[in-house]
Order: C-alpha cells, then structure tokens, then sequence
C-alpha cells in the first residue's frame, strides 16, 4: 500500500512540475513576442510600365522575436513578384506565402529580424501589372489591398496612393485616407480608376535590359543598353520610355536591323522617349538598343601611378520593373582588373579574360528602384597601350612595304612567250545530261518541300514522310554526284561554258544562304525574339532574293539548251 501511495504521490508531482513548466515556457514565448502596432503608412505607387509597387513603413512597440506577419487578400497573392523587408540599416530575411496565423483568405509574407527587433521597418511589394485594366484609351482602373492585413490590430494607418505624373483622379477609393484602430486580420481589397495622358504610363514588360559599359584608354565611357520589351496593353504602342545613367549625353536608337530610330527628351532628367519602328500590337515583342557616351571624371578617379578607380551607380531612379538584367563593365585594352566592389550585391557575376581584355558582368533578376547600388572596380592601366594599335598597324604596313620593295628590286627573268590554251570540246550529249540531270534534281527539291509541307499540316503520316523522303534524299544524292562531274567537263571547256557554271555555282550559294536565313527569322519568330512585322519584313526580302537566284538559274539552263540545238 506504502509503495502505490508513493508512486502515486510522485505522478502528481510531475504532472504539476510539468503544468507549471509549460505555463512559464507560454508566458515566457508569449513576453518575447508581445508588441504593439503604433503605426502603418500603406502607400501605393503605379510605376511606368503599369507594376504596382505597396511601401508599407510599419511602427511598432515592444518585441517580435518570432517575426512579423503581414499579408493582403489571397487574391492578390498570384501577382507578387518582389518582397523586400529592410530599415536604415539591415535588409531583413523573408518567407513568402506563409498562413497569417491559420486563418484563411490572405497570402502573408513573415519577416526575419535577425538581431533585435527594429522599433520601425519597411515591407515593400512589387505587383504585377495585371492588376491595372484600361477601361478605354486614356482611362485605367487599379485593383489594390486598401490596407495592410496584420495580426494584430494598428492604433493608426494611413494611407496614400501615387498615381503616374499627369494623371487625373475620377472615382473609386480617395487618394488620401487614414483608419483609426486598424482590426487585425483586415480583408479588405480597393480599386482607383483615373485618367491619364498617353505618355503618363505604358503596361509593357521589360523582359530583358543588357547594358553594357564599355571604357576607354583616355577615361571616356560609351554605354549601349538593349531592350527587349513586350506590349501588355489591348492596344498598340509606337514608343517606350527609357531611363539613362546621369550625365548620359548624345543618345541615339536603333532597332534591331539595326535601322535608327528617333529619341526625344522628355523634359525629365536623363529620361528619354524612343520611338519604335512599327507600333507593337497586344503581346508583340520589340528589341531595340540606345548608345550614349558618359564623361569619365564622372565615374573615374585616378589613383597612384596607374591605378584607377571606377565607381558606377546602377538601377538609379528605375521608374519600372525589369524582369532580368545585366550590366557588363569592358576594361580598355591592356588594362588587369586588380579587385572589386558589390559584384555580389546583384545576385551572380562572372569575370571574363580575353587576350588583351578583362570584363565584368553582373546579373540580376526582378530590378527596380530599391535595387539601386554601386559597383567598384579598379584597375591597372598604362597609357603606352593607346599606341598599341597604331603600332601594329605601322608595323604591318612597313613588312609589306618592305616585301614590296625585294620583290620589285630582285633581278627580272626572261620572259616567256606563252601559247595560248584552246579549249577543250564539249559534246552536245554532256550539256543535254547535264540540263536534264539539273531538272530531276529541282522536280526532287520540289516533292521534298511539298513532303514537309503536307507533313505540318497532318496529310500524310509522319512514318511515310521519312521513308518517303529517306528514297528522294538517296536519288538526290546520286544526282548532285553526276552534276559534280558534269560540270567539272563543262567548266573545263572554258569559255563562256566556264562563265555559266560560276554564275550557277553563285545562284546556288545565295539560295542556300537564303533559306538558312529564312529558317533562322522563322526560329527567332517563334522565340519571340522578332516581332511579326520585323519577320514579315525579312522574309519578303529573302524570298525576292531567291526568287531573283532561281531566275538566273532558269536563264542558265535555257542557254544551254539552245546549245544542243
């Protein structure tokens, strides 16, 4: 009995240690993330190209050593692209798509602190521009989370929406609100139509920006940035707004036939609007690429001996959202890259070492304003390398003078009297073989482009296509065999013989150039990386070269056949 009381005794006790252990570890969790919400300023910002940007700058008392949570609507959870996290001085860790404390209907982000809790911070949000709908030609409407949904209830929010400059508000939420204790857990989505001017906005995704930065041996800098942009908008657009470093100077555009197109300034400082070269349908893409020039004391700073220093800001004042992007800085020749600075800030890099060149690329994804920063490179240059090209050159120039003057100086042989070749007969049999043999052939090309055809389109199966044109291909193959030697006999008998089978032999190569180009514009097309105009363009152009090439060939084959008769 003694020794059931006893361990029933000890049970009770553990059960009771255990109770009041889990009540001080609650207590104690609950101490390290007791906080308060004094304030949130949720500001709305529609950038460029029609990306939504949400800044919510959040005030709070006490500790969140867990982390913080805040979200919007689940809606709008599919259209984030970008979240970043930071104060004054750290950028903060953070886990996308997480449950707002189990409850459901919200997409919530979770910030990390990693050393204390800062008593004020920032979440900032890039939406994407789906979110934008134009209701006509100069009116759009923004679809947007009117407040911050937090866990906690704020004692005040404020809230302010920045529409595109020269826009003009017309209903919908106001521009300026406040709510005095914000509840927890607020599900609660807004919209602003306003109108606007042409220029104001243009709902286009950057796809690609590849910048290059390339410098000189006497400090002067040339900059060439390369779009690849695609039109959103149910409407066309004939131009796009573009952002150049500061002090940019001289831009010029071209596309990418590398035709030039006509850029304004836009009255906005190193803002500039280029004019494409056909207007750009609904989800039509356009590649296109500016050049300018940036003074060097700008960037440059010479340092003991000959080391230089460049410092160069990248993603300053960037009014819209990039989806990838690259900026390559090219070292004049002869220079050695002796170190740099931030390279890893942008995500990845790579250092690139030709023969007499160093280049450094950087590549970030998902760019826009807050990703602003500076590389640093320095490096060692000598300025005898300018003469380097002038040097080979002279040098060049001199060794072939000097062969020059041996050859014209050295003794003259005696001239031979030559006797003149008469050229070899060719029988009228050869030239009808070799005209009947070229026809097979092209009845043969003919019935292998009807094949591919009819193939695409499903007429006949796929197994028969390559049985049947494995059979053409093998005749085919005979017959350019014959041809070979039958022009070797034609091109041997000289004359004007000789004169046809070149200018064949020059048809043949510029069809077969063409139909290279033709299947390389189809290739890029399907890509997306040729607009359907630009295509259009091109293949005009090579058709009506192949169709000048087989023009000549028909002229060829009907000369000689006037031979045999």
């Amino acid at each position: 009995m003694k020794r059931k009381a006893l361990t029933f005794a000890l049970i009770i006790v553990t059960l009771v240690l255990m109770s009041l252990t889990t009540s001080m570890t609650k207590s104690a969790k609950a101490a390290d993330t007791d906080y308060t919400i004094e304030k949130v300023n949720h500001a709305i910002e529609v950038m460029y190209n029609g990306y939504i940007f949400i800044n919510d700058t959040i005030q709070i008392n006490g500790t969140a050593s867990d982390g913080f949570l805040i979200g919007f609507p689940y809606k709008y959870g599919s259209h984030v692209l970008r979240c970043v996290a930071y104060n004054a001085t750290d950028v903060f860790p953070v886990s996308l798509n997480v449950p707002l404390e189990n409850r459901s209907g919200f997409y919530g982000v979770k910030i990390n602190f990693l050393q204390g809790t800062p008593q004020i911070f920032t979440v900032g949000f890039v939406l994407s521009n789906n979110l934008i709908v134009q209701e006509s030609f100069n009116v759009s409407r923004i679809d947007f989370p009117k407040y911050p949904s937090l866990t906690k209830s704020a004692v005040n929010c404020n809230v302010s929406i920045l529409l595109p400059e020269g826009s003009t508000y017309m209903s919908g939420a106001s521009l300026e609100y406040s709510q005095e204790n914000l509840p927890a857990f607020t599900n609660l989505p807004a919209d602003v139509t306003f109108s606007l001017t042409e220029d104001a906005m243009q709902i286009v995704d950057i796809k690609e920006l590849k910048r290059e930065i390339k410098i000189s041996g006497t400090g002067e800098i040339e900059g060439s940035d390369s779009y690849r942009i695609t039109n959103k908008a149910p409407q066309g657009t004939s131009f796009f707004e573009i952002i150049l470093p500061q002090n940019a100077s001289n831009p010029s555009a071209y596309d990418q036939l590398g035709r030039g197109l006509k850029v304004d300034a836009t009255g906005k400082a190193n803002r500039y609007q280029v004019s494409l070269a056909s207007p750009l349908k609904t989800e039509e893409s356009a590649v296109f690429t500016v050049r300018y020039y940036l003074p060097g004391e700008c960037c440059i700073e010479q340092k003991e001996g000959k080391n230089f220093d460049l410092a160069f800001p990248l993603f300053q004042h960037l009014n819209y959202y990039i989806d990838q992007s690259s900026v390559t800085f090219v070292l004049p020749e002869g220079a050695k890259m002796l170190s740099f600075e931030n390279a890893s800030v942008a995500g990845s890099y790579s250092v690139t070492r030709d023969v007499f060149q160093e280049m450094l690329t950087v590549n970030r994804e998902g760019v826009f304003w807050l990703d602003s920063f500076s590389v640093g490179i320095t490096y060692e240059y000598d300025f005898l390398w300018l003469s380097f090209r002038p040097t080979l050159w002279m040098w060049a120039l001199a060794t072939v003078g000097c062969a020059i003057a041996v050859v014209w100086k050295r003794p003259k042989a005696p001239i031979s009297v030559t006797v003149p070749k008469v050229a070899i007969g060719v029988r009228s049999r050869d030239i009808k073989s070799f005209v009947d043999t070229y026809e097979k052939k092209r009845r043969i090309v003919l019935e292998i482009e009807s094949l591919k055809t009819r193939v695409r389109k499903g007429k006949i199966p796929r197994r028969r296509y390559k049985v049947r044109r494995r059979t053409l291909e093998t005749r085919l193959n005979t017959l350019s065999r014959s041809l070979t030697d039958l022009k070797e006999k034609l091109r041997a008998a000289g004359g004007r013989y000789r004169d046809l089978m070149r200018r064949l032999e020059v048809a043949e190569t510029e069809i077969s150039g063409v139909e290279a180009n033709i299947e390389s514009i189809e290739a890029r097309h399907r890509r997306g990386e040729l607009s359907l105009g630009a295509y259009r363009k091109l293949l005009a152009d090579y058709e009506r070269r192949k169709d000048k090439a087989e023009t000549a060939i028909d002229e060829i084959l009907i000369r000689l056949r006037e031979e045999i008769h």
